[in-house]
């Protein structure tokens, strides 16, 4: 049958005698409606309804809304250029292990309601918080961008809190303690557990440093890269830090320098600072089991190696260190993970009090102890 010739979409009969709809969307593709109609009337007054609802803007791809969300949350990882390997690999694990009972639904029949009902059943379950607000952060980022395209209205992600991962309080190690570790790991990773604690990289940071990135006589080490490794696959790169400021220079404590410069003297490759035993890259896994080793023989078991940068940024912050000096030294672009440590040193009550009680004693606000920062 010849379609009918209308200003917007058209209309055609089918041989079963009823009447079918379709139009151009906003996004040059042909879209026809889900259903068919009976009469050619009823069949107008759709179009009309959908003309109208893309002149305000509110018009819903009906067929897109109908996929698939673990579909569609595939296609997003995949399009996406701002998701790196790494996360890409996270997300398919929580769909696979967190979000499966949503996979098949349609996106449109993703309702506030249904993502309540899945948060709820999934943090009664035997999966860890920080996976379950992983792949709440996920679910939420693929629904806003079925809104952006148009499958949806709003998204059904409206759980207060539901991202946050509440980890438990990291440990802090003494300059002691630090000490010790390093006396204990085996002197290939030495040097690793000094710049994770008393420079504040992380564990990527430092395997993925070359030769020219520490410069010993300016004392300073330039982060340029972070070493990523894949979980489920035997893959390793060099990707660049999540943020521009991840990108740094930091200046290396004095009393470091021995041990980094013993290191590039022993341990060092011809290009890279970390390398295994057979002078490939070193693998994070190879400096964390080092490390755990070391942990347990000095006693200090469930201290992780990221707490050593969690150590030195607070032991920075007892210093003086302000805010800025943090964040540059950390790598972080938003304030707020740096603004943990100061907190940490304001917080400490029982040192505040007895600092008072010295100044009390002797009357005078420079016998205070410097190593007390009090926050106004």
């Amino acid at each position: 049958m010849a379609k009918n010739r209308r200003r917007f979409g058209y209309i055609r009969r089918l041989p079963s005698g009823r009447y079918q709809a379709s139009f151009i969307g906003p996004d040059g593709k042909r879209q026809t409606a889900p259903h068919t109609f009976r009469t050619r009337t009823d069949a107008d007054r759709w179009l009309v309804q959908v003309e109208a609802d893309i002149s305000r803007g509110v018009w819903l791809n009906e067929q897109l809304g109908l996929q698939l969300f673990g579909e569609y949350a595939r296609a997003y990882l995949q399009d996406n250029p701002k998701v790196g390997r790494r996360w890409e690999e996270t997300c398919l694990r929580n769909l696979r292990l967190h979000l499966a009972p949503l996979v098949d639904k349609p996106l449109v029949a993703i309702t506030p309601a249904v993502v309540r009902q899945w948060h709820s059943e999934a943090l009664r379950g035997e999966g860890g918080r920080r996976s379950i607000a992983q792949s709440y952060s996920f679910l939420r980022a693929v629904m806003n961008q079925a809104v952006r395209d148009g499958a949806i209205t709003r998204n059904p992600c409206q759980i207060p809190g539901a991202t946050a991962d509440k980890a438990k309080e990291r440990q802090v190690a003494t300059p002691a303690q630090v000490a010790e570790l390093v006396g204990a790991i085996t002197p290939r990773y030495r040097a690793a557990v000094l710049l994770a604690a008393w420079c504040g990289l992380r564990r990527g940071e430092v395997c993925a440093l070359h030769r020219d990135d520490i410069d010993l006589k300016a004392r300073t080490v330039t982060v340029r890269k972070n070493r990523v490794e894949l979980l489920e696959q035997p893959v390793a790169f060099d990707g660049d830090p999540k943020s521009e400021a991840g990108r740094r220079t930091v200046s290396i404590p004095p009393h470091v320098l021995p041990v980094l410069a013993e290191h590039m003297r022993e341990w060092a490759g011809t290009d890279r600072v970390f390398v295994g035993r057979d002078g490939r890259p070193m693998r994070g896994d190879a400096i964390r089991q080092a490390f755990t080793r070391a942990r347990d023989r000095v006693g200090m078991k469930g201290f992780t190696f990221h707490d050593l940068r969690h150590t030195g940024q607070t032991l920075a912050a007892a210093t003086g260190a302000t805010l800025k000096d943090l964040m540059l030294r950390l790598g972080h672009s938003s304030p707020a993970a740096a603004n943990r440590y100061l907190h940490a040193v304001a917080g400490r009550d029982r040192e505040v009090a007895a600092a008072l009680s010295n100044l009390a004693q002797h009357g005078n606000a420079a016998k205070l102890p410097r190593t007390i920062v009090v926050k106004g």
